[in-house]
């Protein structure tokens, strides 16, 4: 299925999970740029009332935002790897739903620390992300590179909706969920 197949409206549906506090004004950049590209399944800030409980709060990510994506997109800063929130909404995109499971792919921000030969490390990228990169279900890139134009995007995000379906024998869900967020 290529990129203009997959929905009623030509689009992926795209849920982009980051982390709110520090990371907003990529994911504003990324709809800027890209919006007209897919349809946004993201939770926006103010969508959920943080005084609910957890159990609640998974059940909204998991039925009302990402029953129907196709693919979670993962904005990778500095605190990403530590956000409960973040774990919660990969660990939804990857479990079996109506239409199957959601790709998954990783966009290093700007301020993450590349090594000196521009390698990431799995210590500080969410650990669902890590596992499912390093079973070759997920994929990661740097955001100079996928948010170049828009045809690098959409390969990109054609790459993990493609990857749903051919790799899904490679998902790796099995670690626990967050209980509390690791940093601030």
């Amino acid at each position: 299925m290529n990129w203009y197949q997959n929905s009623a409206n030509n689009k992926h549906k795209i849920f982009v999970s980051y982390y709110h506090k520090d990371d907003q004004y990529y994911r504003n950049e990324f709809e800027r740029r890209f919006s007209h590209l897919f349809v946004s399944k993201s939770v926006e800030p103010g969508d959920i009332d943080s005084d609910l409980s957890d159990e609640y709060i998974k059940r909204l990510i998991q039925e009302g935002y990402l029953t129907d994506s196709s693919v979670v997109l993962v904005l990778v800063g500095l605190k990403t790897y530590c956000r409960k929130h973040v774990d919660w909404e990969i660990s939804a995109g990857l479990n079996k739903k109506v239409g199957g499971y959601s790709g998954l792919v990783g966009i290093l921000l700007p301020e993450y620390p590349l090594s000196a030969d521009n390698k990431y490390s799995y210590s500080n990228i969410p650990p669902r992300l890590a596992d499912n990169l390093k079973s070759d279900y997920a994929e990661i890139y740097t955001w100079d590179f996928a948010c170049q134009n828009e045809a690098t995007i959409k390969n990109v995000i054609q790459t993990a909706f493609d990857n749903r379906l051919a790799k899904s024998d490679k998902i790796n869900n099995s670690r626990n969920q967050y209980t509390q967020d690791l940093c601030d």
